[in-house]
């Protein structure tokens, strides 16, 4: 776990600060990410940490763009700290899938690959349990 892992999580409420999956349902901690990475020029400050799961953080990686698959266009990915979630990504109750409402939320979904048959049926469970979102 690194340094600014607690208060990371805290202002998270330990929920991946992407797609929102509750951190009490795994078996180790979430990450504490750079939302915008240090090779792409991001500071190393709290204003720049995320709590994010491991499937997230992965799919990331550096990236802070993508293409929106409607228009294809490129667009900065979902920022955390300036994005509200539920403006650009809504989750579909009875599938568990997490869906794009606007050009940084559908890029948001497809670069970080938030729709996994696995992710989707995780997500039932945790919406039947009143854990998400």
């Amino acid at each position: 776990m690194n340094p600014p892992y607690e208060g990371v999580a805290l202002r998270a409420r330990h929920r991946c600060e992407c797609c929102h999956a509750p951190e009490v349902v795994f078996n180790f901690p979430f990450e504490v990410e750079h939302i915008i990475p240090i090779v792409r020029e991001g500071t190393d400050t709290a204003s720049n940490w995320a709590l994010a799961c491991r499937a997230r953080n992965v799919r990331k990686g550096v990236h802070i763009e993508h293409e929106d698959p409607v228009t294809r266009a490129i667009v900065p990915l979902y920022h955390p700290r300036e994005d509200p979630w539920d403006v650009h990504v809504r989750v579909e109750v009875d599938t568990g899938r997490i869906e794009g409402q606007t050009a940084i939320g559908r890029a948001t979904v497809a670069r970080l690959e938030m729709n996994s048959p696995a992710q989707c049926i995780a997500r039932q469970h945790w919406i039947s349990l009143g854990l998400f979102p």
